[in-house]
This record gives C-alpha cells, structure tokens and sequence, in this order.
C-alpha cells in the first residue's frame, strides 16, 4: 500500500461567528482580486472584462444565480477599482450588500442569442459602447483589454467599436491557479461536507434501490452539511466499468461495485472533485481487491510527484496508459485517468471547476507544467472490466512547500461495504 499525507483537518465549520476565526471573506475577497490584479501589470494589460458567475465572484466579489451567459459580467482594472454591470433585479438589490464594489451598471444582454437579430444587434452595440465609455473614463482608450468567456457577438461589438481585444481565459486561469490560504479552506470545507455524502451512500446503497435514489440522498446530505449546491451521481454493476456518466439509471442489485461521486458540490463556490468506491451486501472478491489496491497505488503514486519543482510529466508518467484497458488513443482516457486543478475559476459555466493543471498522458508528457506550492489538484483513476465490473476513486490534494496532502478525510484506502447481510 502506498504511502500519503494527510492536510490537517479545519479547526472551524462552515458557518461563521464574531469569537472564532474561520475563513476570513473580506481577506478571500481583496486577496483574489489582488491576484488577478498582479496577473495584468505582469502581462500590461490595463483590464479584463469577464462573465461567468464564478469568475466574477472570483474577480470583483459579486455572484449571480447564472440562468444564462453574460447575463452579468465585470470589468476589472489593474490600477482601479472594479466596475459591475449587474442583471435586473440585482442591480437595484446587490449595492448595499457588496459595499466592496463601488461601481455598478446594468448589463446588456441578448439572453444568448435568443432574442431577434435585430434586439441583438442593438443590445451588443449598448454593451460595447458600455465598456468603451468606462475605459475612457479611465484613460484607457486604445489600451489592450482582455476578455474572457463572451461569445462572438460580443467581441465583434468590441472590435467594431476600437477595442483592441486580447485573450483574456489564459490569465484568468493563471491568477487562480496558486490558491490562497482561505481558498484552500474553502476546498477542504466542501471536502468535508462531501463526507456526510459519502456517509449517506454507505446508508442507502442497497439492493434494489435505484441508482438515482441514492444520488439524490447523497445530494440532500451535503446541502443539509452546508453545501452551498449538493451534487451527485451513483453508478453501479456493469455501469461501472468503463465510467459513463450519461448511464441509464439502473436498479442496484446484490453483490454490485458501485461508487458514487460528489463532483460539483460547492462551499462558497469552491466545488469538489470526489469518488469513493463501494460494494453492496458482501465483501469484495480477491479479483476487486486487487484492482482497487493497483489503482489506489498508482494514484498513490501520482500524489507523490505533486511537489514543488516538479512537474506535470513527472505525475503524468504513473497514469496507466491507454494501451492498458486496450484503447488506441490516450483521448480514451480524458477525464478518466487523469488530475486536474480545481477552484472557484469556471470556464463555461462547468459544473465542475477545471484549473489550471491539467495532468495526463495525453499531453502533459511533451506539454509539461511546473507544480507550484498553493495548487489544489483532484487525482483520479479506474480499474476494472467491460460489463463487468469496476472501481474508481479520487482524492483532492494541496501542493505545500513540503510536499502533497490529501484533504478529503473519508477512508480510500479499501472498498468500503455497503448493505452487508
């Protein structure tokens, strides 16, 4: 069995009092914002405009229930206070609550392109003539701007009306991908929230329950633990194996390996990336035990290599490769076999928050990043055979400067029983 450490676990809970010191927001908030500050005087660009409910609440503080894109988006300043062009309702609400911004404005939107092309046409020449005025304002007309997350419409606008426009996801996701000391609490609380998950799945795994009944159990339990959105999905029996998450919803029989995930579960907009792995009414077989310790090890293995100086490829190099489950392409096992950063910056509205790195050997190997001392990566694999059968697991882990802690505390280390008669 391979050899991990564990990050220490919070001393606090996910609500907050004026005699303890838990997550401190005001300290989350000017420290975020201060990176992607720095992050633009690094690169000379003088302003970003950005959309996605997270990463607006990532740049400026401010969130909205996200029913559509570029309902709402901000425009933020290396050397200014931020600029929010908020969606009705929290245009008129969110001024007293976010004392923190100082600038608010409508948004323009052409509700994704479902309004008439005529509306829509009018609505991006509005939006754009928006920003141009508040980078004149500032002095900033015929400076770069960088924009991220706006679909074609929107950047034409720009364009047609002067504005030299930059791509701005790659520093949006370089600004987020060393992780605060209050982001990395963040992603440790939703860790623990996802053990009443778990703990919800070991109670209501049982034959004959439907897959779905159990997702939804496993989702109440989090949301009740303090989640701020509870997720979840179960698969089970031959589901299990290859893993495919647009399964049928199946009835959980006698004897199934079932895992279930927590992935998309959100503590202040930090989500998990979690799998555990059980098996209902009886003990697993030799054959499942060895699958489950060759990938506990290997991911083990992984985890290893997350340290500072190191690099993608180093990780990459223990991922099992494609030839193994009898695959041609590496791409077999995108999102599979694999790890990946994971934070608050969301690219398009992704249930699940992807940051920067991306580790596998599909790329990582001729394409390697530096790991980097305040990254939080989920690490994630699966052992088993076609219609058969399988395990999968998967564990977040903070990079420090002595080397990888897992922060999710709930056991990995065998499959766990559920239901035993």
């Amino acid at each position: 069995m391979g050899s991990v450490d564990y990050s220490a676990k919070l001393h606090f809970g996910p609500t907050t009092n004026d005699v303890h010191q838990g997550i401190d927001l005001a300290r989350l908030r000017t420290e975020r914002s201060q990176r992607l500050r720095d992050t633009l005087r690094a690169h000379n660009i003088p302003a970003m405009l950005v959309t996605g409910a997270e990463n607006v609440r990532y740049a400026a503080g401010f969130w909205w229930s996200e029913f559509q894109m570029q309902a709402a988006y901000a425009l933020v300043f290396a050397d200014h206070p931020p600029v929010v062009f908020a969606p009705a309702g929290s245009y008129h609400q969110m001024p007293d609550q976010a004392p923190w911004i100082p600038h608010w404005r409508i948004a323009r939107s052409w509700m994704g392109g479902t309004v008439m092309e005529g509306a829509a046409e009018v609505e991006a020449k509005l939006f754009a003539e928006g920003i141009v005025a508040e980078l004149a304002e500032r002095g900033l007309t015929g400076e770069p701007l960088a924009v991220s997350e706006f679909d074609n419409r929107a950047i034409g606008a720009l364009t047609t009306a002067g504005v030299d426009v930059r791509p701005g996801l790659p520093l949006l996701m370089e600004a987020s991908r060393i992780k605060t000391q209050d982001e990395i609490s963040c992603l440790k609380m939703v860790s623990s929230i996802c053990t009443s998950g778990f703990m919800e799945a070991l109670r209501t795994l049982r034959p004959g329950v439907l897959q779905s009944t159990v997702a939804k159990a496993i989702k109440r339990a989090t949301e009740d633990a303090g989640a701020e959105f509870g997720a979840s999905k179960v698969m089970a029996g031959p589901l299990a194996f290859e893993r495919g998450i647009s399964g049928s919803d199946r009835r959980i029989e006698y004897g199934d390996l079932a895992y279930a995930l927590t992935c998309g579960t959100s503590f202040l907009g930090y989500t998990a990336c979690m799998y555990r792995q059980f098996v209902v009414g009886r003990p697993p077989t030799g054959e499942e035990k060895g699958w489950h310790n060759e990938l506990r090890d290997r991911l083990d293995a992984v985890i290893g290599e997350l340290r500072p100086g190191r690099s993608t490829a180093d990780a990459a190099a223990h991922f099992a490769p494609a030839s193994k489950f009898g695959y041609d392409d590496e791409a077999e096992l995108l999102t599979i076999e694999y790890a990946h950063g994971i934070g608050l910056v969301n690219v398009g509205s992704r249930f699940v928050h992807y940051n920067y790195p991306i580790i596998n050997r599909q790329w990582s190997l001729k394409y390697p990043q530096e790991i980097e001392e305040g990254m939080v990566i989920a690490v994630e694999g699966i052992e088993g055979k076609h219609r058969e059968g399988g395990v999968r697991t998967e564990s977040m882990v903070v990079v420090t400067a002595n080397g990888p802690e897992i922060i999710d505390h709930f056991p990995r280390d065998e499959i766990i029983v559920a239901s035993a008669i």
